[in-house]
């Protein structure tokens, strides 16, 4: 029996709309959420996720600014321009488009955005909360892939969760925010010895290590919930992810497609970081 689709889009859609009647009636009390996003040079891809990042804040009624700066801007440069969003008081949220030109410290400007406007999740405070479980602006893939397995009824609670990868990003944040939904969590990495066979024991299986099609049908335990975090080019130009979907359709209980899955909840989610953050300056 084929596996049941996880349409990242179609869950994305319900939460922008709950998003939106919380907007209106934030404005209703004279605060419009606002979201700057930063990119340093001319990255292909990081045009296209800064516009997709202003259409759903056009979409959603928030206040936008794109700011676009040479690749050559140094890294002062940088830091004055987040200190002067971090003043600006009908911005809520900052987000430097990653990755940065070689000749900046990627840590450095994390660190310089100000926790209440980090809507990235990637401040060290903001993962010293999502650590320990206080309340934080949640890093957007993570707490998307928690939100697609809420909404479609696979609870984590009491559930086996192997997360596969242990970046900053996607592995270490996904594991903590499995923990705290009840799940018992297991972290695989390219040091770990048979992958596949801790893989089979998941009843959630989170994969993000950037490997096309690394996870077969052999991998996965019959009706897991499979979640592919990973987006990769192949050479003939199409996207794959980190599961060899195609493979493991029969063997999973739920699969979220690449591209379609998780991807689309990503913005939505750095949507809601924003109205968040707008709502807490609010008071």
């Amino acid at each position: 029996m084929s596996a049941q689709i996880i349409y990242g889009k179609q869950i994305s859609d319900t939460i922008r709309e709950e998003l939106l009647h919380e907007v209106e009636q934030l404005k209703q009390q004279g605060v419009t959420p606002g979201l700057v996003v930063i990119l340093v040079g001319e990255d292909p891809a990081s045009q296209v996720y800064v516009r997709n990042k202003a259409k759903a804040c056009e979409q959603l009624g928030y206040h936008s600014e794109v700011i676009r700066v040479p690749a050559e801007t140094t890294q002062d440069e940088l830091l004055a321009l987040i200190t002067k969003y971090n003043e600006q008081q009908n911005i809520h949220g900052i987000l430097v488009q990653l990755p940065l030109p070689k000749h900046i410290e990627e840590k450095a400007i994390i660190d310089a955005i100000s926790v209440e406007k980090d809507v990235d999740g990637f401040h060290p405070e903001s993962v010293g909360n999502l650590m320990i479980g206080d309340d934080a602006l949640l890093p957007c893939t993570p707490s998307g892939v928690i939100e697609l397995l809420k909404r479609t009824g696979n609870s984590p609670a009491g559930k086996h969760a192997v997360v596969i990868g242990r970046s900053n990003i996607v592995g270490k944040p996904v594991a903590m925010l499995l923990l705290r939904e009840n799940a018992t969590v297991t972290i695989c990495h390219s040091r770990t010895p048979n992958i596949s066979e801790i893989a089979r024991q998941a009843d959630i299986l989170v994969v993000g290590v950037g490997v096309p099609k690394l996870v077969k049908k052999d991998w996965v335990k019959p009706g897991a919930v499979v979640i592919d975090v990973g987006v990769n080019r192949l050479l003939d130009g199409k996207l794959c992810g980190d599961v060899d979907y195609d493979d493991v359709l029969d063997v999973a209980g739920w699969i979220t497609p690449v591209p379609g899955g998780v991807g689309p909840m990503t913005i939505t989610m750095l949507m809601a970081n924003t109205l968040k953050s707008a709502k807490k300056a609010r008071g």
